[in-house]
């Protein structure tokens, strides 16, 4: 009997190596797709409006493609439990491809089928991340679960909208993913940041404040319920604030001066920096002084893409058995998609009638950056450890 593994390659030894490379063709496709659709030079049917596709993409598509390649390294190294390898893995792989393909095709399939295909994907991650949390009872990865499982409750509310079971969930779902997926991100700060600086600078030693960090995602969730209720006005701003100034107390607690000559470091504090902003902003949008789609996209291209993108970029390297040092087209690569952030969420505030050109080039300076990303990491993704070592 054959039992020859088909995927049986570098790419699907563990879970960063082919998620990290989907996440970073999604990041290129989706928004050559939506810049195309937006300025109208591409109209096709879709399981998905248009506005929701684009949102739904890059919260399901491209976030959550970089959270599955963290999680299922991470776990195996929290838990000292093997994760999704080789022909497995590649079988989730496929199943989250076949979900940013198959709306396409609304015209010639179901869309109750369309629908399983995407929303499979996070309980099936779910199942494979929780067999070695529960195997070793590692009780601090247990608010992941809880986290994937407000993803898929947010994915089940948009797809109720474009079912027609239910009438406008989609919006709450889609706030619900970035309420989700923020917080994950401020949880995960608190476990890797000070940890990448003291191993980063030498002599470094950061210490952890414990109340400081409750009040940070403490306060983020309130302002998210409060978003999520359609809350505005005091209340929700005083929430922000809270949050604004709470996280930046935690982020100033770890600050370290020499963090600007390590760029695997500063990307970090600068995409911690877009969600600080972004609390901040939605504390102004409360009162309608301004478009709550600036708060949302500080969240999202700011927090969001700039925090993956040197999150990645620093995973890859070290479980590829490279020196922590990012190249200088890496470098270049950072400093390209905060310019992305400040001319998608920063200059419509000054410049409202050049709304539809800083968009676009916000987009190509995004592009840059993971056109760069994919350059220098692909190879590094597709190809073993250089040190021999599995993974």
């Amino acid at each position: 009997m054959n039992t020859q593994k088909i995927f049986n390659t570098p790419l699907f030894n563990l879970g960063f190596r082919v998620f990290f490379a989907l996440a970073g063709l999604s990041a290129l496709i989706l928004i050559v797709l939506w810049n195309a659709i937006f300025n109208g030079h591409l109209s096709t049917e879709n399981y998905f409006q248009s506005n929701y596709w684009h949102a739904h993409e890059m919260l399901m598509g491209y976030s959550v493609a970089v959270i599955s390649g963290f999680l299922l390294t991470a776990v195996k190294n929290w838990t000292g439990r093997p994760t999704l390898s080789g022909d497995q893995l590649a079988g989730l792989a496929i199943v989250w491809l076949y979900g940013r393909i198959l709306p396409f095709y609304a015209s010639l399939l179901p869309d109750g089928i369309i629908a399983f295909v995407d929303f499979i994907f996070v309980p099936a991650l779910i199942y494979q991340i929780s067999k070695p949390i529960l195997q070793t009872q590692h009780y601090r990865s247990f608010v992941f679960i809880g986290l994937l499982l407000l993803l898929a409750l947010g994915n089940g509310l948009i797809h109720a909208q474009m079912l027609d079971i239910y009438q406008n969930t989609a919006d709450t779902g889609i706030k619900l993913l970035v309420a989700t997926i923020v917080t994950l991100i401020l949880i995960l700060a608190g476990r890797v940041l000070p940890f990448f600086i003291e191993r980063g600078l030498s002599g470094m030693l950061i210490i952890r404040n414990p109340l400081l960090d409750n009040l940070s995602i403490g306060s983020a969730l309130i302002t998210f319920a409060l978003q999520l209720s359609n809350s505005s006005g005091t209340l929700l701003a005083l929430a922000a604030i809270t949050a604004t100034i709470s996280n930046g107390a935690r982020l100033f607690s770890w600050y370290v001066q020499r963090i600007w000559y390590v760029p695997l470091l500063w990307i970090l504090y600068a995409g911690y920096c877009w969600i600080i902003l972004g609390f901040f902003l939605s504390a102004l949008s409360a009162f309608n002084w301004l478009t709550p789609s600036l708060a949302l996209h500080a969240f999202t291209v700011g927090g969001v893409g700039v925090l993956t993108l040197g999150m990645m970029a620093r995973v890859s390297l070290g479980h590829t058995g490279r020196t922590m040092k990012a190249s200088n087209a890496m470098a270049f690569a950072f400093i390209l998609i905060n310019l992305s952030v400040i001319i998608r969420v920063l200059l419509p505030l000054a410049f409202p009638q050049w709304y539809n050109i800083l968009i676009y080039v916000s987009s190509l300076t995004w592009l840059t950056a993971f056109s760069l990303f994919m350059f220098v990491y692909a190879p590094m993704l597709s190809n073993a450890r250089i040190d021999g070592q599995e993974g």
